[in-house]
């Protein structure tokens, strides 16, 4: 998405209008100028924004500010460019060779086996490391990349790209966010609205857990809702995505709110699947209400969903009861005891072996240190 619409979309997202929009950038650097037809000429691509006020969209609209920039120069990276500048832990020579040995093969995967694929890869995310999945995954996104000539088949890619996307930490400058943005394109090529909200729902989510990138959070999230009012997994990943935005920025009104509305879509669309990044069981919705009454500041409420989702949690999951310790250390830090918050989820993240450890662990235990959002 080039830069202009990217603007667009993100302001209405945060529900400003250009005048707002432009009153904003000049607080925010300092009363230098800036109007409401500069900022209508930067969204209709008649004129580009400087350095000076990329940065300050970029705090403004709570991006990071390497979205925007990659959105500047408009690269229209799809998988192998992205590989070639995203994926450290993948020797060159690997890829290369799997990708002309696919080309070479006669007997190429179909969709069926794409699609178990697809499950595995669902299944494996909940328990292996980021760094794991990010080399495997990345290897069979070159191979697929060359069979995208249905809607199945974009549509299997869309959500392979999603799960890869979260292989890197929202606030690992733009990656995160430019996966999920190839993803949504490539969600709607599969024709398929249910996968078109999943797509952009499963990252609002995951910007809004993790705390970062709030306003990508927000345009994802509203994309996914204003695609269909259907209640689905992605419409409920979208509801919460925004609630957690609401309560890291400190609406609490609006994420009670929310959260009522998840709860009800839950009761409705609530998976049976316990161990797969593609499902939302019990245990879950209740891990996502854990943080989010956590940075409520809600102990009540955060207590009680982290019993319910320790009843129900897997033991082949140990990351999950991690992450149900970390927002009890982020409690212990928001009622003011920050040190003893500190130490609680530490000895908690100590506790897990380093190879289960995610990117968004780490980003909690920021948060909870005071240097997250």
């Amino acid at each position: 998405m080039p830069l202009g619409p990217l603007v667009k979309d993100l302001r209405e997202a945060l529900g400003y209008s250009q005048a707002r929009l432009a009153d904003l950038l000049c607080a925010s650097a300092d009363h230098a100028t800036v109007t409401r037809e500069t900022v209508s000429r930067w969204e209709h691509g008649t004129r580009n924004p400087g350095p000076f006020w990329l940065r300050h969209l970029a705090a403004v609209l709570e991006v990071p500010l390497e979205v925007l920039e990659d959105a500047k120069v408009n690269r229209r990276r799809f998988l192998t460019n992205a590989a070639a500048t995203a994926i450290a832990p993948v020797v060159a020579s690997d890829l290369i060779r799997s990708g002309f040995t696919s080309a070479l093969a006669e007997d190429r995967p179909g969709l069926d086996e794409w699609r178990d694929k697809l499950v595995t890869y669902g299944r494996d995310y909940m328990s292996l490391g980021a760094a794991e999945i990010q080399k495997r995954l990345s290897l069979d996104l070159l191979v697929l990349q060359q069979q995208l000539e249905t809607p199945g088949l974009w549509d299997v890619a869309a959500k392979l790209m999603t799960l890869y996307g979260k292989t890197f930490p929202g606030s690992d400058g733009a990656k995160a966010a430019t996966w999920y943005r190839i993803a949504a394109e490539a969600a709607d090529r599969s024709q398929n609205d249910e996968t078109r909200v999943w797509v952009r729902g499963r990252a609002a989510i995951a910007l809004g857990y993790e705390g970062a990138g709030l306003g990508m959070a927000d345009l994802f999230a509203s994309q996914a809702m204003a695609i269909s009012d259907k209640p689905s997994l992605g419409r409920l990943n979208a509801i919460m995505g925004r609630a957690h935005v609401a309560a890291l920025r400190g609406d609490r009104t609006t994420a009670l709110r929310l959260l009522r509305e998840g709860r009800h879509v839950f009761d409705r669309i609530g998976s049976e699947e316990q161990t797969s990044d593609y499902a939302v069981p019990w245990w879950r919705m209740n891990v996502f209400v854990s943080l989010m009454s956590a940075r409520l500041g809600d102990e009540r409420t955060a207590v009680a969903a982290q019993e319910q989702a320790r009843a129900e949690l897997p033991a082949s999951l140990p990351r999950f009861t991690t992450h149900l310790d970390l927002h009890r250390g982020l409690m212990l830090a928001k009622a003011g005891d920050q040190q003893g918050g500190i130490a609680y989820a530490q000895q908690a993240l100590s506790a897990l072996p380093p190879e289960k450890h995610s990117l968004t662990l780490r980003l909690l235990m920021e948060e909870i240190r005071g240097r997250g959002h």
